[in-house]
């Protein structure tokens, strides 16, 4: 029974990705933000669906295929998002615009986009006139020359928001790209990043000897085309690079730590979030300069990064920081649906100082216990339940726990993903409801902790049956968590 079984396991896995990358295909093609949002997230459901039967299909592939099929794999379901301009963000849209003023010798910090004195910088594609202005995805911007004028690009009344690594990124992609390219350039360089996300993994998964049908958990997952390549967010790239700054915070010699702490540096001067994973970095660490040859070349990296900025830029480098967090209720916790866990069992006033105390506890925990050699599986930890409590409405965010999750194996927590697309799409249609929040985001964590409980319970019996240790590291999928 078992050959037959073999035959036939690669070719159910290769129609299961197949069948995968059609369904992607056709969310991509579907659009529906504005005009169907309801019908939009069936799309969802059945890609993420797909994408749990082609993980399933892998479990059962010979080891000396994983490596093809999840490459090609990965290929076939990045692609993807290059087959339509943006469908639910408009935010590459403002990393053009950065890098159109930075390659005029304007820093992006000084100005808004929709400042006069740029005006003859803006492109048609970007600034639409007249009856050009119509849409649900425009922003109007004060008219000139009698005409109706509006831009793609969303809050043009304010400065960027982007750390320098980012306009960097912003300003090296519109250097490169050809005349009238639009949209694509972005697009495009995010699904290079995607893929090579992709080899990380891989590499870092095979040096360890671990399992590498895990890299499939980011290879395959629809939020990759969906969000990292087609909407085009930046946050793939800060995810290339904590990836690999993880990977070399996992050895033990000082150096290689000091690069993984200027790698994650880096991520931080991307997208700011990935800071996050800086206690996981710091897994098991008992010594001063342990923590040190992490954490300095960190602070060092992003402090000169914003320096070159800080000196050519006139106005804040922090841009719209703090009007965002403002927006999104961060600072407010009766405002929104942020906090909407912590809120259902706690005054409003108590959700972000119990917030601090639980991810404080935590971090602590996978500092204190976690493992050295694995600081990706303590990054989870705390990026997971940073999650679980902020319940953020942007689903992109989510991209880092989904490369986190391919380098520990603990698959409950792409249940996070999938809630924060839920939040996304559907909440404009139910005016931002904290119930669906509520719904969503309590699904995902409450699957994390029944998943808690079972590997607990299966180590429990793991103890007792010998030998048992030795067969689960075999099938690969179940890696220890943090200790």
């Amino acid at each position: 029974m078992k050959a037959p079984s073999a035959r036939t396991a690669l070719p159910a896995a290769v129609l299961a990705v197949a069948t995968l990358t059609t369904a992607v295909v056709l969310t991509v093609r579907y659009g529906g933000y504005f005009s169907d949002p309801v019908g939009l997230f069936w799309w969802y459901a059945v890609c993420w669906a797909l994408f749990a039967a082609a993980l399933s299909a892998l479990r059962r592939v010979q080891v000396r295929h994983v490596v093809p099929l999840v490459v090609a794999g990965a290929v076939a379901v990045t692609v993807t998002g290059l087959l339509g301009p943006p469908r639910t963000s408009t935010d590459s849209y403002r990393y053009a615009w950065d890098g159109r003023v930075q390659s005029a010798g304007v820093s992006p910090y000084d100005h808004p986009p929709q400042d006069p004195g740029l005006a003859q910088l803006r492109e048609p594609w970007l600034f639409p006139t007249g009856v050009a202005c119509q849409g649900p995805d425009l922003a109007h911007i004060p008219p000139r020359d009698g005409l109706r004028h509006c831009t793609r690009i969303n809050r043009p009344a304010v400065h960027t928001i982007y750390p320098p690594v980012a306009e960097a990124y912003f300003l090296a992609v519109d250097r490169l790209s050809p005349a009238g390219a639009r949209h694509k350039p972005l697009q495009i360089g995010a699904a290079l990043i995607s893929i090579g996300v992709t080899g990380l993994l891989l590499l870092i998964l095979r040096r360890r000897g671990d399992d590498l049908r895990k890299a499939a958990y980011w290879a395959w997952c629809p939020a990759v085309p969906l969000e990292a390549v087609n909407n085009a967010h930046i946050d793939v790239l800060g995810v290339l690079l904590v990836v690999a700054g993880l990977g070399l915070v996992a050895s033990r010699a000082l150096t290689r730590r000091a690069a993984g702490g200027v790698l994650i540096g880096a991520a931080v001067a991307t997208k700011l979030m990935p800071a996050v994973v800086l206690p996981g970095a710091l897994s098991g660490v008992r010594r001063v300069r342990d923590a040190a040859a992490v954490l300095l070349p960190a602070a060092a990296f992003v402090v000169l990064a914003y320096l070159p900025y800080v000196l050519l830029s006139q106005g804040s480098v922090f841009g719209y920081l703090g009007g965002y967090v403002e927006e999104e209720g961060y600072d407010d916790p009766s405002a929104g649906s942020r906090y909407s866990l912590l809120r259902l069992v706690l005054p409003d006033t108590w959700a972000f100082p119990v917030l601090l105390v639980i991810v404080a506890a935590v971090s602590l925990y996978v500092m204190r216990r976690g493992d050295p050699r694995r600081p990706w599986s303590g990054a989870l930890l705390v990026t997971g339940w940073c999650f679980v409590l902020l319940t953020p409405g942007y689903s992109w965010y989510a991209l880092l726990l989904i490369a986190l999750v391919a380098l520990d194996g603990r698959w409950e927590w792409l249940g996070i993903p999938l809630a924060g697309a839920a939040v996304y799409v559907l909440a404009p249609t139910l005016h931002f409801q904290p119930s669906l929040s509520n719904i969503a985001y309590g699904a995902a964590a409450a699957l994390v902790l029944v998943m808690a409980w079972v590997r607990r319970r299966a180590r429990v019996r793991g103890a007792e049956a010998p030998g048992h240790g030795a067969t689960a590291s075999a099938t690969g999928m179940n890696p220890r968590p943090a200790r």
